[in-house]
C-alpha cells in the first residue's frame, strides 16, 4: 500500500481489511462515527488507532505478532501486513503464547478446548487472519456437520483472498480468484473463475497513492467482496503461503 511522506500506514491498511466486515456489522465500532471513519478515505492514523481496538478478533493478534517481533507498535506496517496477508513475523509467534491469549480464554466459554483450538498452530499454520477463519471461528466444524452451503460461503468471504484484476469500471473490478472447495472434511482451493469485487471508498488512487494506477495483470486481496491492496509479486507469494499451510494444518485435525 502506498502513502504520501511522513504518513503512518499501518492503521490506514489496517483500516483497508477491516472496513467491509464493519460496514456488514460483524466486528468493530458499532457507532455511526465511528463506522465513517473506517470507511473513510480521508480519516488519520490518529484516528484509526482507537477504532481498530474495537476489533475484538483482529487485535489480540496484532499484540501477539508485534510482542514476539520486538515492535512496540500493534499497528506497525510490518505487524498489520503480517496479519492480513503474510510475512516471516508469523512464524515467530511461539504457539504457547496464542495458548495463553484472550482469544483462546473467550473461545473456551463455548466448550472448546485450549488443544482444539490450537491443534493447526503445532501442525504448521501461523498467526494469521485466515487461520482464525478457518480454526477460531466455528464455521468449518458446522460444515463438517452440516455440510451446508451458508457455512462454505461465510469461510470464503471472511478469509483473506488473492485475486487478478483482469477489468476495471469505475466502482468495481473484475479479477480471477480461486473458491474454496470442501470435500467433506477438508477444504481446498478449487478452479479459478471470475468475479466482481467493489472498490473501497474513497478513489483508485486513494489506494495505491497519488498519480498511481490499477492496472489489468495486477494482483490484489479481497475481503467480503471489496478489493482492499494491491499487491506485488512476493507478497502474493506470503499470501498463498500462509493460506496453504494453514488449511493443511485445519485439514489434519483428527476426526
Amino acid at each position: 500500500m502506498a502513502s504520501e511522506p511522513g504518513v503512518e500506514i499501518g492503521p490506514l491498511l489496517f483500516a483497508r481489511y477491516a472496513f467491509p466486515p464493519n460496514e456488514l456489522g460483524y466486528c468493530g465500532p458499532e457507532d455511526v462515527e465511528g463506522k465513517s471513519l473506517i470507511a473513510s478515505s480521508n480519516s488519520t492514523p490518529k484516528e484509526i488507532r482507537p477504532l481498530a481496538r474495537q476489533f475484538s478478533a483482529a487485535w489480540p493478534y496484532l499484540e501477539l505478532i508485534a510482542e514476539a517481533n520486538g515492535i512496540d507498535d500493534p499497528l506497525d506496517e510490518r505487524v498489520v501486513s503480517a496479519y492480513w496477508v503474510g510475512s516471516e513475523l508469523l512464524y515467530r509467534v511461539p504457539p504457547e503464547a496464542f495458548s495463553r491469549s484472550s482469544i483462546v480464554r473467550f473461545e473456551q466459554r463455548f466448550g472448546r478446548t485450549v488443544e482444539e483450538l490450537t491443534y493447526p498452530l503445532f501442525h504448521g499454520a501461523c498467526l494469521h487472519h485466515n487461520f482464525h477463519v478457518f480454526s477460531i471461528y466455528p464455521w468449518l466444524g458446522v460444515l463438517r456437520k452440516k455440510h451446508a452451503e451458508g457455512p462454505l460461503q461465510i469461510l470464503e468471504q471472511c478469509r483473506i483472498r488473492w485475486g487478478r484484476v483482469i477489468s476495471i469500471s469505475s466502482d468495481a473490478v473484475s479479477v480471477t480468484s480461486q473458491p474454496l472447495v470442501f470435500d467433506g472434511w477438508g477444504l481446498s482451493l478449487g478452479r479459478e473463475r471470475t468475479e466482481e469485487v467493489n472498490l473501497p471508498p474513497g478513489s483508485v488512487e486513494g489506494l495505491l497513492g497519488p498519480g498511481d494506477q490499477l492496472e489489468v495483470g495486477d494482483w490484489v486481496t479481497l475481503h467480503w467482496g471489496w478489493l482492499c491492496e494491491r499487491l506485488t509479486d512476493s507478497s502474493v507469494l506470503k499470501l498463498q503461503s500462509a493460506t496453504s499451510s494453514i488449511l493443511t494444518a485445519v485439514n489434519s485435525v483428527p476426526r
